[in-house]
């Protein structure tokens, strides 16, 4: 794998970890800017709205542009807003920062998973799309701990000069290791681009990553109180599950690039099952430390391993929209990510108890495998634009 997409993975890393790290920063942001506890969560709605909707838009935008252009611009609007967000006292221009960076990391994102693919042989879309992605694992094994450490002793805004002073080396990285031209030949039209979109196989996959990331982040937004309320440790502990989940995720995405571009189908369906029964067995057995404390890590390892798949299986089903269909998938992700906390913490709500979310990502789970199949026996060619091969 080229070096560049090791640099590349650090940029995501500081990405990553602006993105979730705001889930131990909220009191105190509430408290030094005078709003209340739920107006600050706002602020990581926004985010996830930023990203939803600036994905495809932002990408449609920067798809003619050189690619090490476009990433640096990405990347420079990303630490500049941290310094503003860093610098500011008005909650009014947090929140736009948080929308603003949102943008900026979809289209670096949506533009990087191209950049990625595109340094590697054609059929190697799966080992970069993992390389990439273990950006994200690692911020959640140490980014989003370390901010909240450093928001614990020096105070929220540091989190945020951390994440900008990461993404200098990052720029520096880019502009020196990525190569400066467009992709080979002209891109074709953006109407082109957006037929192409249109493609069941595409759309069943964007369906499944939305799914599968809902029914990831669905349990990993409840892990404190399960593993407090539930499984009965300290809350000393947290830091430590949180991060557990993260080196397993680290650990799937890393074994599924090995997997992912030849053997597709069995990663996906023998991941699919295996993810849906470990949330079963996790949800029954929560209340025993060992066997959840594993189970935290496999799972962490099943579902980023089934989902970094199904990335790159986007790339892979969509080759006349190369950069779209980078954006669509950064966009799946975040409704993912968006829909899963959300009906975990409808379940809560509900008096259904802290085992309840992972009984949401056993649905979801389920729902996704339930969409594969209708498609698979849809007898429309679906099937073999889900998956290659």
């Amino acid at each position: 794998m080229p070096f560049a997409l090791l640099l590349l993975g650090l940029a995501v890393f500081a990405q990553g970890t602006s993105e979730f790290m705001l889930s131990g920063l909220v009191p105190d942001i509430a408290r030094d800017l005078g709003v209340s506890v739920p107006a600050a969560g706002a602020l990581t709605s926004a985010f996830a709205a930023g990203m939803v909707v600036g994905a495809p838009l932002v990408a449609a935008l920067a798809r003619r542009w050189p690619r090490r252009g476009a990433l640096l611009a990405f990347l420079g609007v990303f630490l500049t807003v941290h310094v503003v967000g860093a610098l500011t006292g008005s909650f009014v221009v947090l929140l736009a920062t948080r929308v603003v960076g949102a943008f900026a990391n979809a289209g670096f994102l949506a533009v990087a998973l191209v950049a990625a693919v595109g340094m590697v042989p054609a059929d190697a879309k799966g080992r970069a799309t993992s390389m990439l992605l273990g950006g994200v694992t690692l911020a959640c094994v140490a980014g989003v701990p370390a901010g909240a450490v450093l928001g614990e002793l020096w105070g929220w805004r540091t989190a945020f000069w951390a994440v900008a002073l990461v993404s200098v080396p990052a720029l520096v990285a880019v502009a020196r290791s990525v190569p400066g031209g467009r992709a080979e030949g002209t891109p074709p039209a953006l109407g082109g681009e957006l037929r192409s979109l249109r493609s069941p196989g595409l759309l069943v996959t964007l369906l499944l990553g939305a799914l599968v990331n809902g029914a990831t982040f669905c349990t990993f937004t409840y892990l404190a109180p399960l593993v407090t309320e539930v499984t009965g440790l300290d809350s000393g502990w947290v830091p430590g599950v949180l991060a557990l989940f993260g080196a397993g995720s680290f650990a799937g995405v890393t074994a599924a690039g090995r997997f992912a571009d030849r053997h597709p189908v069995p990663v996906l369906a023998g991941g699919g099952v295996a993810v849906c029964v470990g949330w079963c067995v996790l949800a029954l057995g929560a209340g025993h430390p060992v066997l959840a404390l594993g189970l935290v890590f496999a799972q962490g390892a099943l579902s980023f391993g089934v989902g970094s798949t199904l990335i790159s299986q986007v790339l892979y089903a969509a080759p006349a929209a190369p950069t779209l269909a980078g954006g669509f998938a950064t966009a799946a992700l975040n409704v993912g990510a968006a829909l899963g906390p959300w009906a975990g913490g409808t379940a809560i709500g509900a008096g259904l108890g802290y085992r309840s979310p992972v009984w949401v990502s056993a649905g979801l789970v389920v729902l996704a495998g339930a969409v594969a199949g209708v498609a698979w026996w849809g007898r429309r060619g679906v099937g073999r634009e889900v998956v290659r091969g």
